[in-house]
């Protein structure tokens, strides 16, 4: 086992198909008859956001569609696929042509990117979807996680609001603050006719409104 498979959680039947996603085509065009990893690349891509958007899919069941579709962009945009990348081992590990290694190569977004959904591709023609599922669960789900925090435009209150006017009511907020103006500790409650659907804290009075409605969506 090399050190990117230990790090990766995956142990390749076929090493060749690894070897070959950390083809960069900088090399590939000073090795005549190597073929670079674009195509790996390609489907490497897909496989990331079919399992990022079935983890979405299965773990948040209040986000929209559009909400999930943000938070995918985020999660498997060129700077995040580069950090695990990094992470990984993946910048040392790349094949790349002596001109690209001598003008900064290994350190480029781009480049790293490339490799991470190329490898995710030889795991997945190595042992299938499902163990490149759980190599992306095991590498994204932090992430995912946090960006799911915030997915868009339609926070915590307003997607509370628009769940009660559907059934005709509204919610209600009643916010107190305590401590000094420097260190001000705000807990807030929600209710609807009369009666509390949540409770949450925060620094501000927005914050804690938000984390009460949050609590009120997640135990409806």
């Amino acid at each position: 086992m090399t050190e990117l498979e230990r790090r990766l959680g995956h142990t390749f039947a076929e090493p060749d198909l690894l070897h070959a996603a950390l083809i960069h085509r900088s090399y590939a065009a000073e090795h005549p008859g190597v073929e670079d990893n674009e195509r790996l690349e390609f489907l490497g891509d897909a496989v990331l956001q079919l399992a990022v958007t079935d983890f979405l899919y299965a773990t948040f069941p209040d986000l929209t569609e559009g909400e999930m579709a943000k938070v995918r962009a985020a999660s498997v945009n060129r700077s995040e696929l580069a950090v695990i990348a990094r992470r990984l081992g993946v910048d040392e590990a790349v094949l790349m042509g002596r001109g690209e290694e001598s003008s900064g190569g290994r350190a480029k977004d781009s480049i790293l990117a490339d490799a991470m959904e190329a490898i995710l591709a030889a795991v997945y023609l190595d042992a299938g979807f499902e163990a490149a599922r759980r190599i992306v669960i095991r590498h994204w789900e932090a992430l995912i996680r946090r960006k799911s925090q915030a997915p868009g435009s339609r926070d915590w209150k307003t997607r509370y609001q628009e769940y009660l006017a559907a059934v005709g009511k509204r919610p209600e907020y009643e916010v107190e603050g305590e401590g000094p103006d420097h260190a001000k500790v705000f807990t807030a409650v929600v209710k609807v006719d009369g009666v509390v659907t949540g409770r949450g804290s925060g620094r501000s009075k927005k914050e804690a409104e938000q984390d009460a409605a949050r609590a009120a969506m997640q135990g409806r």
